[in-house]
């Protein structure tokens, strides 16, 4: 493809994705869904382009588009509404996660598939997307509550599939399963990274009226993110809650009680000490950000449709069996995790919200890597479900949100608020 068709290509893109925006305003189509078909028409369909003519640079761009994409959602929560979703956020994770890898289990033993290799598979598709829930809910009409507790949702099971899936292939390569360990894991992965988050934050929070004085220094912001989900990746933890934190501790850095009232001070040797002031960001910077996340979206969506495989009609049909299993066990998971306060129309959109993506991809093809029976049919699998998951999350918010299949979930949600 020659270089001035792909630049025709990307501007014509970036108007669709606004105009796939602005559709979603008026009629409540959700805009991910065309993006993702231009995906599948450039790729699997039609084959103009592969995942593999980016190379590395496609995964590079996948993870920067999820760290931006935290950061700048990290932003908008402020901390009474982080808090009060917070349980709610860990209970619908938790049992998300359990029920669905144990269904997923269940449903691949008959087939042959041995015990581990199906929990290895039901923890690759047992959480939620964090670069596809973020964007959707950002646009649906939900109480700032739920829609924080999906954010959480996506964001830790994110971390939850990596560290178990990596666990159980290590279990199943070398026969030696620890339990412990991978509980261990898992609150380290959580923790340490949310303190290495939040401690940065408050560092780059005291020395941003410095940086502002720099020449166009407005995307030096989003380099230390980076710098931070390198940094926290290197050491064994997550990234990707590492960036969240970051966001979340900026955008609220004037509620917490004792910046707001005395700064933070640097000890210097003689007794001495640097006050410190730290800032938020300005309208200006949040502004920036959201178009930055809105470009990234964009290629992401188109990326992800590409990149999907779609090898043979029995894998199509797996995966919208297991697609379909998922957002059925999904209404009980959604009943037993959140409040009753909660309202019905957002109880039911958060029964439909089970996409899965950029984490679920990833982790696909490690059991093929790592010589694990069945690998290859696991990555298909997985690539089918990741389609179809999104597709219905696309289709199922909209439905309710016009009204067409709000009553049979309101129905089954009566009891809520």
């Amino acid at each position: 493809m020659e270089i001035s068709t792909v630049i025709l290509f990307v501007g014509l893109l970036i108007f669709l994705a606004h105009l796939f925006s602005g559709l979603f305003e008026r009629t409540r189509i959700p805009d991910v869904l065309p993006l993702v078909f231009i995906g599948l028409l450039l790729g699997p369909l039609f084959g103009f382009i592969t995942p593999e003519t980016f190379g590395q640079v496609g995964n590079v761009f996948i993870s920067i588009t999820l760290v931006v994409i935290l950061f700048e959602s990290g932003i908008g929560l402020n901390f009474s509404t982080l808090r009060n979703s917070f349980g709610g956020g860990i209970k619908l994770t938790v049992i998300n996660f359990v029920v669905t890898s144990m269904a997923v289990t269940t449903i691949v033993i008959p087939s042959g598939m041995s015990i581990l290799n199906g929990l290895i598979l039901g923890a690759i598709l047992g959480g939620t997307s964090s670069a596809v829930v973020i964007p959707i809910v950002g646009k649906l009409r939900l109480q700032e509550s739920t829609r924080t507790s999906l954010i959480l949702e996506s964001t830790f099971s994110d971390v939850l599939c990596i560290v178990v899936t990596l666990a159980l292939i290590q279990a199943a390569t070398s026969n030696d399963l620890k339990p412990i360990g991978i509980f261990g894991n898992i609150i380290a992965s959580f923790f340490l990274a949310a303190i290495i988050g939040g401690f940065f934050a408050l560092l780059w929070a005291s020395i941003l009226s410095t940086i502002r004085r720099l020449e166009n220094s407005i995307f030096l912001t989003p380099a230390f993110v980076f710098i931070i989900y390198g940094m926290t990746e290197m050491l064994g933890y997550s990234g990707a809650i590492a960036s969240l934190t970051f966001g979340v501790t900026l955008g609220n850095i004037r509620s917490i009680p004792f910046v707001s009232s005395h700064g933070l001070k640097l000890p210097l040797v003689g007794g001495r000490a640097i006050q410190f002031q730290p800032i938020s960001l300005n309208k200006t910077e949040k502004t920036f950000f959201a178009e930055v996340v809105f470009l990234l979206k964009t290629f992401f969506f188109v990326y992800l449709g590409l990149s999907i495989r779609l090898n043979a009609l029995n894998i199509i049909i797996v995966g919208l069996l297991f697609t379909l299993i998922m957002f059925t066990i999904r209404i009980p998971i959604v009943r037993l995790s959140m409040n009753k306060t909660t309202p019905k129309l957002d109880a039911s959109l958060a029964a439909v919200i089970v996409p899965k993506g950029l984490a679920a991809a990833v982790l696909a093809s490690l059991p093929l890597q790592a010589g694990i029976l069945n690998g290859q049919l696991m990555q298909d699998i997985v690539y089918s479900v990741i389609l179809f998951s999104i597709i219905a999350t696309a289709i199922l918010t909209f439905l309710i949100e016009i009204n067409k299949i709000k009553q049979p979930y309101t129905r089954v949600f009566s009891k809520y608020a």
